[in-house]
């Protein structure tokens, strides 16, 4: 009983500044009562509608260009195809925030991109050029930010897939893409609809790039209630009907596959041979894979360094303080919501009922939470339990915040993978005699080696890239260089921002480099 109780009472600890969100709806203040209906009665309306839109166009977004190349990447083989499989992943090392900035100043009026077009054209003026400070112009930026988590979760459930299934489709004269349709794709809908999940919360969650492009969504609502109306309470009930939303549809899709079983038995980890494209369906192939690399990391790369090399700006002497203070930060969040993630996946997949799945889900909202309010909530949390005074000097608080905000991206990557073992494996390992330990240890782990590496990778990148919770939270004289990019950008000063934010890229090249090629292996 005690060892069921343990990673639901974690869970809880986790979950406490989002429970402390839902509170808020049972102690309404008339003041907030004010301000709540002001905004329903003028601009919120609008803010659900855009972040409808928004919601929609991202889902879209992130699962196309996600489940097309790890498709790609995972059954065939074309020409590119290695550098395309770590490539591709390589836009998670970019915060949203620094591509709305980069494309931004390449694509407005006076940038680079329209001026050249005007004077090639001879006219002052383009009537047809698409305004990137627009709602579609944040759904194409999220979405190229996005998709590599779709592609990380679906790329890992096709290197798993059942070698029998595919090679039955093959055997059947299924081509490529109909074994993709028919069997592939079904089969990979947990680790889809997870990364599908993961993006959706992270662009409703949304606030840098949302303001820099003047997009109003829920989240605006929230922020505008909070610091521009100075009502807190306002703010966190908008920021619970926000996460009630979520937390609905996340159920929802979760309940309509619970009489599914997408797990398979047999020779589930033994490579089949590739589909070998030649001529047109290669050079396709290669386009659709190169498309979003390109446009998703290559192109931001090459505008702040522009911006960064042509000013007369350099790197401070403190830039390493700031390295060193994001690199700790991110590695010891990833190694504990790994560790964190398998215990409560583990444990709700060995109870087998509803009250760990559901303390699950509770913790998985964090990740829809703005970060600036999640903030708020943990000090308010603190301070009930007087404890401000002592954590608010360490980075103690910050890891916190971060596993509180994050650990649903490693804790669905763990799922995903643990919805592909067979149930049959855990019960022939019991009736063997093995413990509930030694069957973690022994079959789980060992089976979700790439999972892992999956999770950990996420959160370590999130983590790098987190601005709103760490403004708030961070000791005092403690930056990391997601907040000195924010500064500078906030100040206008591009140029400056350009270094730290290419430091952010080139810090995060390293892991996922080497977690995607050591995922990549058999």
């Amino acid at each position: 009983m005690r060892l069921r109780l343990t990673p639901i009472l974690l869970s809880l600890i986790l979950a406490l500044p989002i429970l402390g969100i839902f509170a808020a709806l049972l102690s309404p203040q008339s003041s907030s009562g004010d301000v709540l209906l002001h905004l329903i009665t003028t601009v919120l309306p609008g803010y659900a509608w855009t972040t409808l839109l928004l919601a929609i166009g991202v889902a879209w977004g992130v699962a196309s260009m996600g489940i097309i190349t790890a498709w790609l990447v995972a059954t065939c083989d074309f020409p590119g195809k290695r550098i395309y499989e770590w490539a591709l992943i390589l836009p998670l090392a970019m915060p949203t925030y620094v591509m709305a900035y980069a494309y931004t100043d390449f694509f407005q009026f006076s940038g680079p991109i329209q001026s050249f077009l005007r004077e090639l054209l001879g006219v002052s003026k383009l009537d047809w050029f698409p305004e990137p400070r627009s709602v579609w112009g944040a759904v194409c930026v999220l979405s190229l930010a996005l998709y590599p988590y779709v592609y990380l979760l679906c790329r890992t459930a096709f290197l798993e897939r059942s070698p029998r299934l595919m090679d039955a489709a093959r055997t059947l004269g299924a081509g490529p893409w109909r074994a993709f349709w028919q069997v592939a794709l079904p089969m990979a809908r947990p680790a889809t609809m997870a990364g599908v999940a993961l993006a959706l919360m992270e662009a409703v969650a949304d606030y840098g790039a949302m303001s820099y492009f003047g997009v109003q969504t829920m989240t605006t609502g929230i922020y505008r209630a909070w610091l521009g109306m100075g009502d807190r309470v306002a703010a966190v009930q908008l920021s619970a009907a926000l996460l009630g939303v979520i937390f609905l549809l996340l159920m929802l899709e979760h309940a309509s596959r619970r009489q599914m079983r997408f797990a398979s038995s047999g020779q589930r980890f033994r490579q089949i041979k590739p589909w070998r494209l030649e001529g047109k369906k290669a050079f396709w192939a290669s386009l659709a894979c190169a498309l979003p690399m390109i446009f998703g990391f290559i192109l931001p790369v090459i505008i702040m360094a522009y911006l960064a090399f042509t000013s007369n700006e350099g790197l401070n002497a403190r830039y390493w303080s700031w390295l060193g203070n994001t690199m700790t930060l991110s590695t010891l969040t990833a190694i504990l919501a790994v560790v964190i993630a398998v215990w409560l996946a583990y444990s709700a997949r060995l109870a087998k009922g509803g009250l760990q799945l559901l303390a699950n889900r509770m913790v998985s909202l964090g990740y829809a939470v703005p970060g600036a309010v999640l903030a708020v909530g943990i000090l308010i949390l603190l301070a009930q339990f007087d404890l401000a005074w002592f954590l608010s000097g360490s980075f103690v608080i910050l890891i916190y915040a971060y596993l509180t905000r994050f650990l649903s991206s490693g804790l669905q990557t763990v799922e995903a993978g643990l919805s592909k073992i067979t149930p049959s494996m855990d019960a022939s390992a019991m009736s063997l005699g093995s413990s509930k330990f030694e069957l973690l240890t022994r079959i789980h782990l060992p089976l979700l080696r790439r999972s892992l590496l999956t999770a950990g990778l996420l959160v370590f990148v999130d983590v790098m890239k987190e601005l709103p919770a760490t403004l708030v939270l961070r000791p005092f004289n403690f930056d990391t260089l997601a907040v000195i990019t924010y500064q500078l950008a906030s100040d206008e000063r591009l140029a400056e921002a350009a270094w730290p934010a290419l430091t952010i890229v080139l810090a995060g090249l390293i892991p996922v480099v080497i977690l995607s090629r050591a995922m990549s292996k058999d």
